[in-house]
């Protein structure tokens, strides 16, 4: 009888459609360890993300499909999570996705956006690692309250390796550990291709499910040497609201486009009614890729990167807040996604609605 119930109970779970997957949650191997005891059934969840924004949907359609069985009278599932790997190619390294932050232009808040983004994803509880590739204007130290510190140094020979910073559960490297900041970096493309190449492979990373990378504004060589250095996962592109800002941001995502990098989506930032609003959401609507959200411009988001303590930790619960890890839950869902695509599993990221 048990055999019998446990069996039907998997049959009913095949009825529970990954809305963003278009598979079944058993054939997706997101059931696991389900037990029936008693009338209570039990089992683990496993996501694609721990970030995954469709817990509250997965919990209902699974007491949709199995309350109705005789036997079984509750349903308790137990989250765990399992994040696939977005890239693939000659990084030999333990990082499942690079997730490149870009923009068109400067003063967009492109850093703010990176940091709080990174924050969030390690809050959820996924290995993040935060990499400031702005080699000529690093700002990252500063909005996680490290400043200039050098990072100590592991292995011997040609082993030897920097140790990553810790900072709000991430790990975190920058130029800005390794430069006086009271000392211009004058360097032209190749020794930037070769610093962001170094970036990957001088730092002792270990495992990460997503890797975040602040890019410097514009579409110059720290873009293409990211391009051509590393599988990039795919760019989220930051914009102001204005349509100055939504000009240079096209110009980020068309760059992105011609290096075959897939668009996980645009983020409008100081959104409100000193800026506007609209411009990041037309963007991302004309190039046919998904919207992610819209930071309101907050006094204490500003706040936050000054003194080094990002929002999203400081004030999870303020607009700017939920907005950030809402915004995180969007791209982690959209990296699923392309990652999925990625194996040959999907379709792309760009064609669903």
């Amino acid at each position: 009888m048990a055999s019998t119930l446990h069996d039907a109970a998997m049959q009913a779970l095949t009825q529970v459609i990954d809305p963003d997957l278009h598979k079944d949650i058993v054939t997706l191997d997101m059931v696991q360890d389900l037990d029936i005891t008693d009338g209570l059934a039990a089992f683990r969840f496993v996501l694609t993300t721990p970030a995954c924004p469709l817990k509250d949907h997965f919990v209902e359609r699974c007491e949709e499909v199995l309350l109705p069985l005789d036997g079984i009278d509750s349903v308790k599932i137990t989250w765990d999570a399992r994040v696939p790997k977005g890239i693939h190619g000659n990084l030999n390294m333990p990082i499942q996705n690079i997730i490149a932050v870009a923009s068109g232009k400067g003063g967009v808040g492109k850093s703010t956006v990176s940091t709080n983004l990174a924050v969030t994803l390690a809050q959820a509880g996924a290995k993040t690692g935060l990499m400031d590739a702005d080699i000529l204007g690093p700002n990252v130290p500063t909005m996680v309250g490290l400043g200039y510190a050098r990072p100590r140094v592991t292995g011997e020979g040609d082993q030897q390796k920097m140790v990553p910073f810790d900072a709000y559960g991430l790990k975190v490297m920058s130029m800005g550990f390794l430069a006086d900041p009271k000392t211009p970096m004058i360097w032209r493309g190749p020794m930037l291709h070769s610093a962001i190449r170094q970036f990957f492979s001088d730092v002792a990373w270990g495992d990460l499910d997503y890797m975040v990378v602040d890019l410097p504004p514009g579409t110059g060589d720290a873009q293409l040497s990211l391009a051509q250095s590393v599988p990039v996962t795919g760019a989220v592109i930051v914009s102001g609201p204005q349509e100055v800002a939504v000009e240079d941001a096209r110009r980020s995502v068309a760059m992105f486009k011609k290096l075959n990098v897939e668009i996980l989506g645009v983020i409008e930032n100081m959104s409100g009614e000193f800026f506007g609003t609209g411009g990041g959401e037309r963007l991302a609507e004309e190039n046919g890729v998904p919207f992610l959200g819209r930071i309101p411009l907050s006094a204490n988001v500003r706040e936050g990167g000054d003194n080094g303590k990002p929002v999203a930790v400081t004030d999870p619960d303020s607009p700017a807040g939920v907005a950030f890890q809402d915004a995180a839950k969007a791209i982690a869902q959209q990296v699923s996604i392309a990652a999925m695509f990625a194996q040959g599993n999907m379709i792309s990221i760009n064609t669903i609605g």
